[in-house]
Parts: structure tokens; C-alpha cells; sequence
């Protein structure tokens, strides 16, 4: 009977609750993000997501079925859709708790094949609209609030045909730990949460099956992640429980790293 008691005690202890806090996801309406969204909305929390696909959106939005989720249709990948997502937050009247800066998208070519505007459409989402997001949405977020940033295990690897991506990530790491010194001050924490493979709609569009075989068999678990896995990790970062994590790179990629150097 003690051994069931402590075990409801820890279950107790380490539940998500945002209840009423206010979230706002980037790139919110299909994989991680919108795993990450489903989340949120479930442990009480009000959450703007974000794409440039208003069918995207309106997917999404049946799917998690709530009042808490809103939905704002915006690129974040220039400027002008950025002004679309900070009027809506100012207008909202209320501060942002969570920033999760996930949009992004990915090219996979060899160095001689990448075009630029390949190089231009990974760097526009991924760095510039990831940056000038965050930017344009400080003065809206609360004392105390908690910024995750998407990056990606590639960020620190040298993986075949992803020089662009891969690049585009390791500037993600570089932005967040500044932003992590630069927003101290205010105790607001900023971290990265870096994914492995992981099985979204994204990865479908582009690579093909038998690539996916191969990454799920580069983790030590011989699996590919699952978007829900990722978006816990972002909970966690987002929480009280990680309230003295800030500037820190999570990965969560099943031992890929580690199983490939063996």
C-alpha cells in the first residue's frame, strides 16, 4: 500500500498544469507543433497557434475542438506575417507565458545542387522569421515566461545533403542562448528543445521510406520519435519543473548521437 501511495505522490508531482496561462506556437497546425498545441490546450492552457495555410489551420482547430486554441494565419517567415501575429497578441490584452518558436522547414540536397532560393526559403523560416518572432513578441511576454526554440540533433552533426539545415539550426542554438543572457534580467528562461527523427507530415514530404528505415535504425532505440514525445519535452521545458534550466539544448532523439558514435 506505501509503494502504491508514493507512486500516485509522483504522478502528482510531475503533471504539466498551465491553467490559464497563455502559449503562443509557430508552425502550430500539423507535427510537432501541433502535438505540442494538443498538449497545452490539454493542461489548461490558452494557445495561439500560427501557419501560412489557413486550411492547415482550420484542420487543426476540428481536431483539438476547444475555445482555448485560436489560430492565427500568418508566414512567419517575413516581416509583414510577423505584424500579423503581434497585433493579434497585443490585441488579446494579455501577456504571453510561453513562446515556442517552431515554424520551420527543411531542404535536403547536396551542397552542389542547393539553389538559392532553397538556401533563402530554410533561412527566411528557420533563422530570420524565428528571430525577428521573437523580436517583435519580448515586449509581450511575461516576467517569468518560458521560450522554447525548435532546433534539430543536425545543428552539431555533419549529416549528408543537410548543409543548409543544418546551418540554419546551428543559428537557432546561437539566438537562444544569447536570448537566454539577454532576458535573464526579466526571468524569462529560453531553451531548445532538439529533436531526432521524428515521425510528422514534414518528414513524409521529404524523405522517402526507405530513409526513414535508415534513420529510425541510426537510435538506439531503433525507432523513430513520436511528435507527442517531443511535445512533453517542450512542457517540461515550459514548466516549473525546469525552473532552473535556461540556455540548455534538450535532445530527444532516442540515443541517435550516441548510438552512432559507438
Amino acid at each position: 500500500m506505501l509503494i502504491y501511495l508514493c507512486h500516485i505522490q509522483t504522478i502528482n508531482f510531475i503533471k504539466m498544469d498551465f491553467t490559464d496561462k497563455n502559449v503562443v506556437i509557430t508552425g502550430g497546425s500539423t507535427g510537432i507543433g501541433f502535438a505540442t498545441a494538443k498538449a497545452f490546450v490539454r493542461a489548461g492552457a490558452n494557445v495561439w497557434i500560427t501557419s501560412r495555410s489557413a486550411g492547415n489551420l482550420e484542420k487543426a482547430s476540428a481536431r483539438i475542438d476547444s475555445p482555448k486554441l485560436k489560430t492565427v494565419v500568418s508566414d512567419t517567415s517575413a516581416l509583414s506575417g510577423i505584424a500579423v501575429l503581434e497585433k493579434a497578441v497585443a490585441e488579446s490584452g494579455n501577456k504571453v507565458d510561453v513562446l515556442f518558436l517552431n515554424a520551420g522547414i527543411a531542404t535536403f540536397k547536396p551542397i552542389a545542387q542547393m539553389t538559392e532560393a532553397d538556401f533563402d526559403a530554410q533561412f527566411n523560416t528557420n533563422v530570420k522569421g524565428l528571430f525577428f518572432t521573437l523580436q517583435q513578441l519580448m515586449p509581450h511576454l511575461a516576467d517569468g515566461a518560458s521560450v522554447v526554440l525548435t532546433s534539430s540533433t543536425v545543428a552539431t552533426a555533419a549529416t549528408l545533403n543537410s548543409s543548409v539545415y543544418s546551418a540554419t539550426k546551428g543559428a537557432v542554438n546561437k539566438i537562444a542562448q544569447v536570448a537566454a543572457n539577454e532576458l535573464a534580467e526579466r526571468k524569462i528562461r529560453v531553451n531548445m528543445v532538439s529533436p531526432g527523427p521524428t515521425q510528422t507530415e514534414g518528414l513524409d514530404g521529404v524523405v522517402s521510406a526507405e530513409a526513414k528505415d535508415y534513420l529510425a535504425a541510426s537510435t538506439a532505440l531503433q525507432r523513430l520519435g513520436r511528435a507527442d514525445e517531443i511535445a512533453n519535452t517542450v512542457l517540461f521545458l515550459a514548466s516549473d519543473h525546469a525552473s532552473f534550466i535556461t540556455g540548455a539544448e534538450l535532445l530527444v532523439d532516442g540515443g541517435a548521437i550516441n548510438y552512432m558514435l559507438k
